[in-house]
């Protein structure tokens, strides 16, 4: 069948100027090469002898700001896109978030788990981060909380939140530190 192509950003979330993140492009297929394109405009080419490429963004500026996908060819022909990945660049105003997990962040296939962003700004919502998804959760408002009930294996990874704030200039806080999952 046709391969599938994922992107997601290496540390996720919304970037300061002056940041700096990884776009990533993974394929189960080791042996084309991947093309960004940031809108239709065509930005890099990697041949590729491993199943994922990775495209920096250093020192980061609105210019970096957009919509990126990448696609995967073999032999100049393109057999598979991935999704759009939206990428910010905002100055973060309010104050970095804290990360927690309870039970503990080792915990075994089945457990209940849920994760906490606590943030000293009032009214902001937030959002979890899962390293290596392009879909972010949305935190509910009032706690900061998000339950994840019958954790498996693939729930493990690198967490992060960033939160906002609820008004007109949506205002974004610093990324939290990062926290591991571990299910067993």
């Amino acid at each position: 069948g046709a391969p599938t192509i994922s992107i997601f950003l290496k540390p996720p979330g919304v970037i300061p100027p002056g940041g700096s993140t990884t776009i990533c492009c993974t394929c189960q297929r080791g042996y084309g090469s991947f093309v960004l394109y940031k809108g239709s405009r065509r930005l890099h080419t990697l041949e590729q002898s491993g199943s994922r490429a990775e495209f920096s963004i250093s020192n980061a500026t609105y210019e970096d700001r957009g919509t990126y996908n990448c696609h995967y060819l073999e032999g100049g022909t393109v057999l598979a896109r991935s999704d759009e990945l939206e990428v910010y660049v905002e100055e973060p105003r309010l104050p970095r978030p804290d990360l927690s997990v309870l039970p503990g962040h080792k915990v075994t296939a089945g457990a209940d788990v849920m994760f906490r962003c606590t943030t000293t700004h009032p009214s902001t919502g937030c959002f979890l981060y899962l390293e290596g998804q392009i879909q972010a959760q949305l935190l509910s408002r009032e706690q900061g909380d998000y339950n994840f009930s019958h954790v498996q294996k693939g729930d493990s990874g690198r967490y992060s939140c960033q939160c906002y704030a609820m008004n007109a200039s949506r205002e974004w806080s610093a990324v939290s530190k990062t926290l591991d999952l571990v299910v067993r």
